[in-house]
């Protein structure tokens, strides 16, 4: 059975994800909407569309009031945080399944009981893709045993640049060594890098909570990887798990592999009938 699909953003991700459904790389899926506040982004991407001829919207009502956004029966988020605090209740409200990908929005607390009580009383399920890392099922399979998860993230400057994080005036592109330049928890971690560490609050959702999951964050002007590496502790053991990432060829602050992971999570929503994996 087909799955009808409408994106909301149409950057580096949503451009993907719009090309492996029009293609045909994601099998029994259909784009039927675009959103975009940007018009022109959404316009753009639909003149790159070869068998897909989905209706384009910049306003967010006039889009889930749409006889295309009632036909969806997956939304996918891939804009920023903001649109997940502005625009999700309203998604799963609609009985809509969401996949979020600006995953840095749920480290509110509130906001994501929210989302999850919504899913729940109108029959909708929330996706969150594993992004630019591994190990999540692993992690999730022993989360009642686990005492401690640490990610240390390495970037170039031009990957980790217009983060809020160095708003004051930090200059990323005077390092000329590898350099320690953050160190918290990933409640902060995914506001200071919005952009950059989605990915820590996928390990907090999966492990000891948002709060009690460790970020470092190094700059390495030598580098052209987006390095991943963590460590849990408890007492199943240790996990070591290493992930070296070429960037997105579009967006050097978006791994590659985040692209595929948003990608194979969608794949498999609408295969119903095979999942690998817990």
């Amino acid at each position: 059975m087909t799955k009808h699909i409408a994106l909301i953003g149409c950057g580096t991700i949503g451009k993907e994800i719009a090309y492996a459904v029009d293609s045909g790389k994601i099998k029994n899926a259909s784009m039927v909407s675009l959103l975009d506040k940007i018009k022109g982004a959404a316009e753009e991407l639909l003149s790159k569309l070869h068998n897909s001829k989905p209706y384009i919207y910049s306003d967010f009502m006039e889009f889930v009031s749409s006889p295309s956004f009632g036909d969806a029966d997956i939304v996918v988020e891939a804009a920023s945080q903001d649109a997940v605090n502005r625009f999700c209740k309203t998604i799963l409200e609609k009985g809509k399944s969401l996949i979020i990908m600006s995953v840095g929005a749920l480290a509110d607390q509130r906001l994501w009981s929210e989302l999850q009580n919504r899913a729940v009383q109108n029959n909708s399920r929330i996706y969150v893709p594993t992004g630019a890392i591994a190990g999540i099922d692993a992690i999730r399979s022993v989360k009642n045993l686990v005492e401690s998860v640490t990610l240390t993230t390495t970037k170039s400057p031009k990957a980790l640049s217009g983060a809020p994080f160095f708003s004051s005036g930090f200059d990323l592109f005077k390092l000329n060594e590898k350099t320690l330049i953050y160190e918290g928890d990933a409640n902060d971690a995914v506001k200071k890098f919005p952009s950059n560490v989605n990915i820590a609050a996928v390990l907090g959702l999966a492990g000891v909570g948002i709060e009690n999951t460790k970020v470092k964050i190094i700059v390495d002007p030598t580098t052209d990887r987006n390095q991943h590496d963590i460590t849990v502790n408890g007492k199943f053991g240790e996990m070591t798990i290493s992930v070296s990432n070429v960037p997105s060829p579009t967006n050097p602050r978006t791994s590659f592999l985040a692209v595929l992971s948003a990608i194979e999570c969608l794949r498999s929503v609408c295969d119903e009938h095979v999942r690998i994996g817990t």
